[in-house]
């Protein structure tokens, strides 16, 4: 089993130098399915920042991960010009949410899309953009299908959508025909639920995955929506949550929990900050005695998105003589 461990600069280094010799998976971030009772894919990478070696957000799309979910894995780091010769955790590793492995999984928390094709053992992981903060413009959490996918789609924004342009000075046009200036990209995917109104989409932007920044819809960068648009067909199921803490009891008893920012709710919000509500399930398993409830309270303040062990390893006793 993989496991989550703090490195040091040394051990990091030399874990680079191991993960250079394995290729990243063919499809954009696909694993194969985990053994029965363990939730834990994938593999966390190193990447080592060169001279010149461009914002996070470069690096993020170089990977293949979100914008957030790179900064949250690598607190401190600037966003823009990250230290040369820094060594910056890539977090691939994540903890399959606790829903059935059917159709697409969208965890609102995470940023993340989880495809599972059907009759294949594997899970391909997607970083998205989702509906920034507004009235009208949050991804809601729904339970649907996908009713209908076009490519080269045109654009109808709404009104509420067209007078937020308006006041920013930007008067759009009734119908944004299909194109480079079109922010639905080339492909889109649209859901059944709440009459059609949200997608799944590319984008014309180079920057907004992994983030907050759409008016509901979610956004995945082209080469992930021209990948997910060929493999997904109208009835595949589609489930979105928001659960922004995961925890995990693996065959060989390691107890793992994965803690991303919740999603603020107003403008004042501090995801850093928010207060992480645990359900029953989830505060049984960090009052399980096999849990340190001491690693578990430290990693929700962390809120790294990586899993963490936190498994309490008891000391055996002395025999009595």
């Amino acid at each position: 089993m993989i496991k989550t461990l703090r490195f040091s600069p040394w051990i990091a280094l030399l874990m680079l130098a191991v993960s250079v010799t394995i290729a990243l998976p063919v499809r954009a971030n696909t694993w194969p399915l985990p053994p029965t009772g363990s939730r834990l894919v994938g593999e966390n990478r190193f990447h080592v920042v060169e001279n010149n070696g461009g914002s996070l957000e470069a690096i993020a799309k170089k990977y293949n991960v979100g914008f957030l979910a790179l900064l949250q894995a690598n607190p401190g780091v600037d966003p823009y010009v990250p230290r040369a010769g820094s060594v910056l955790t890539i977090p691939l590793q994540t903890l399959l949410p606790d829903v059935p492995r059917k159709g697409m999984v969208i965890n609102l928390a995470e940023l993340r899309l989880y495809y599972y094709p059907p009759d294949k053992n594997e899970v391909t992981v997607y970083p998205i953009g989702i509906g920034q903060l507004g009235g009208d413009t949050l991804t809601p959490t729904m339970v649907t299908t996908v009713s209908d996918k076009r490519a080269n789609p045109t654009w109808t924004p709404t009104a509420n959508i067209r007078a937020r342009y308006k006041a920013q000075g930007i008067d759009l046009p009734a119908v944004m025909p299909a194109g480079p200036n079109n922010p639905m990209g080339h492909h889109a995917i649209r859901l059944a639920a709440f009459g059609g109104v949200y997608l799944l989409h590319g984008t014309n932007a180079d920057f907004g995955i992994g983030m907050r920044v759409s008016s509901g819809c979610i956004r995945l960068r082209d080469k992930d929506i021209s990948d997910l648009f060929a493999r997904v067909t109208p009835g595949t199921p589609v489930n979105i949550i928001n659960t922004p803490i995961k925890a995990s009891v693996e065959p060989d008893g390691t107890r793992l929990v994965e803690v991303h920012q919740p999603l603020s709710k107003s403008i004042d919000d501090d995801p850093k900050t928010l207060p992480i509500v645990l359900n029953a399930s989830m505060q049984a398993f960090k009052d399980d005695a096999h849990s340190d409830a001491v690693v578990m309270e430290h990693a929700m303040e962390v809120r790294s998105g990586m899993p963490v062990d936190v498994t309490r390893h008891i000391e055996s006793m002395p025999q009595a003589m």
